[in-house]
C-alpha cells in the first residue's frame, strides 16, 4: 500500500475580518481536499505540547508519529542533521538567523530574505571573527537560515535546559531587548548577538541592500542530538520527504527517510508546487511506500501578515499537489492520504500558536465521519479530537508503532 502525508505549513487559522470572516481555508477553492474529506474522515489534532514552544519542530515531530516530550531535544540540532552535521555527545547546535533590526526592534527575521550567496558571504564573516576559538563554528544555510555550533573542546558548553531563547519570527515589530536569551549561557548568546551588528554593519554588499540588509544575527532554538527510532522499524514502512527546509530535510534524516530535491521549492511563497506534485509522485512509482510533502509557503504568508498570500497558497497546494497525488494513488490500488498542517499559525499574531490543527485522512479502511469540507470548522464539528497528535500517525498508517 502506497501512503502521502501532504503538509501545508501552519495553515490553520482563525476566522479573518478580511476574508468575510472565514479562515483562510474556508476561503481558499481546496475541491481536492475537500475531496479527500468527503471520502474519509476528519478531525483535531494537538500536536504541539502546552508545557512546548509551539514551532514546526515540534508539531512535525508529533505529525510523524514521535512524541515530542520523549524526543525533542531543541530545533537546531534537528537542522544540523539536515547539513550531515554530526554532534558529539558535549555538543550544541544553535540557529543562527540573519534578521533586520531597526530602533530596536524586530523588523524582518529573514532580513528581507537575503539572497543565498550574501547569507554565505556574512557566515563567512562571522567565521572569520571566531577563527581563533576552538569552540565556535558556524554554518550557512539557505538565506537566512544558518547554523552556530558549539563544539565542546577546551570548554564546555555554557548550556542546559534553563537556556531561554525566542524565535524571531514571533516577535516582528516587537522591540528585541524583551526578548533577549536568557538563563545558563544567555551571556555567550549574547555577545555573538552584539559582535555580528559591527561584522554587518561593515559589509559594503549587506548595506547595498538598503533597509532590509541584515543587521545581525539573532540565536535560538539550542539544543543536542536527539536520539530518534528509525521510521521504518517503528512503522515498517519506508518514508521520503519532499522539501526546501532544513528542520523537515534534518528530521527526515534522522529518520532513515529518502530526502528528495526539487528544483524550483524555496521553502517561500514562490516555490514551485508543481515540481513538488510531480516529483512526489515519480518517488512513490521508484518503489518508495511513503512520501511526505511538506509546504512552508502557508506559514510564510501568516508571519508576514497576508491572509490573500495564505489563500493563494493553500490554493496552489490543492491544485499542484493534494489533486494529482490523490489522483495517482486512486490509479494504484490501495492507498491513504492524509492532509494536516504541523501546528497554526495566526495572521492576526503573525507566530506560531499552540492549539488543535485540522486533519483529513482517506483511502483503504478510512470509514467516513460526514465532513464535506476540509477546514477547521468542518472538523472541529465531527468530534474526533487527538490531544496527542503523534498517535495520529499510527492512526492513518493502520499500526500503533
Amino acid at each position: 500500500m502506497k501512503y502521502a502525508l501532504i503538509i501545508p505549513d501552519g495553515c490553520a487559522d482563525e476566522p479573518q475580518p478580511c476574508l468575510s470572516q472565514k479562515t483562510p481555508l474556508q476561503a481558499a477553492r481546496v475541491p481536492h481536499m475537500d475531496h479527500v474529506a468527503q471520502l474519509g474522515e476528519t478531525g483535531m489534532s494537538l500536536n504541539v505540547p502546552d508545557a512546548l514552544p509551539s514551532g514546526s519542530d515540534v508539531g512535525t515531530m508529533s505529525l510523524f508519529g514521535y512524541s515530542p516530550l520523549k524526543f525533542h531535544t531543541g530545533r537546531a540540532p534537528i537542522e544540523a542533521a539536515a547539513q550531515g552535521i554530526e554532534l558529539g555527545p558535549e555538543d550544541w547546535a544553535v540557529r543562527c538567523n540573519f534578521v533586520t533590526v531597526a530602533d530596536e526592534r524586530m523588523q524582518s527575521f529573514t532580513a528581507g530574505q537575503i539572497p543565498n550567496d550574501l547569507g554565505a558571504e556574512l557566515v563567512r564573516e562571522l567565521q572569520h571573527a571566531y577563527c581563533g576559538n576552538e569552540n565556535i563554528k558556524f554554518y550557512r544555510g539557505v538565506s537566512y537560515r544558518n547554523l552556530m555550533l558549539w563544539r565542546a573542546r577546551d570548554r564546555k558548553a555554557p548550556f542546559s535546559a534553563d537556556t531561554f531563547t525566542v524565535p524571531p519570527h514571533d516577535i516582528t515589530e516587537q522591540t528585541i531587548a524583551d526578548h533577549l536569551p536568557l538563563g545558563s549561557g544567555a551571556c555567550d548568546l549574547r555577545a555573538v548577538m552584539e559582535k555580528s551588528r559591527g561584522l554587518f554593519a561593515a559589509n559594503a554588499a549587506n548595506q547595498a541592500r538598503g533597509e532590509l540588509a541584515a543587521t545581525q544575527c539573532w540565536l535560538w532554538g539550542q539544543g543536542q542530538a536527539p536520539a530518534l527510532q528509525n521510521f521504518k522499524e517503528r512503522y515498517g514502512v519506508q518514508g521520503a520527504v519532499i522539501t526546501a527546509v532544513d528542520l523537515l530535510r534534518g528530521l527526515g534524516r534522522l529518520l532513515g527517510w529518502d530526502i528528495i530535491d526539487v528544483p524550483g521549492a524555496t521553502g517561500y511563497l514562490d516555490t514551485d508546487y508543481a515540481a513538488k506534485g510531480r516529483y512526489a509522485i515519480e518517488t512513490l512509482k521508484s518503489g518508495t511506500d511513503f512520501i511526505v510533502v511538506h509546504v512552508e509557503a502557508t506559514d510564510e504568508a501568516s508571519h508576514e501578515g497576508h491572509a490573500d498570500e495564505k489563500v493563494k497558497a493553500l490554493e496552489s497546494i490543492d491544485h499542484h499537489i493534494v489533486g494529482p497525488v490523490h489522483e495517482y494513488l486512486q490509479s494504484q490500488g490501495d492507498y491513504r492520504i492524509l492532509i494536516s498542517p504541523d501546528h497554526p499559525t495566526f495572521l492576526r499574531t503573525k507566530t506560531h500558536s499552540h492549539g488543535f490543527t485540522p486533519f483529513t485522512m482517506a483511502g483503504a479502511g478510512v470509514a467516513t465521519n460526514g465532513s464535506q469540507t476540509y477546514d477547521e470548522i468542518a472538523a472541529d464539528q465531527t468530534g474526533l479530537r487527538l490531544p496527542e497528535g503523534w498517535d495520529l500517525m499510527g492512526r492513518f498508517l493502520g499500526s500503533k508503532g
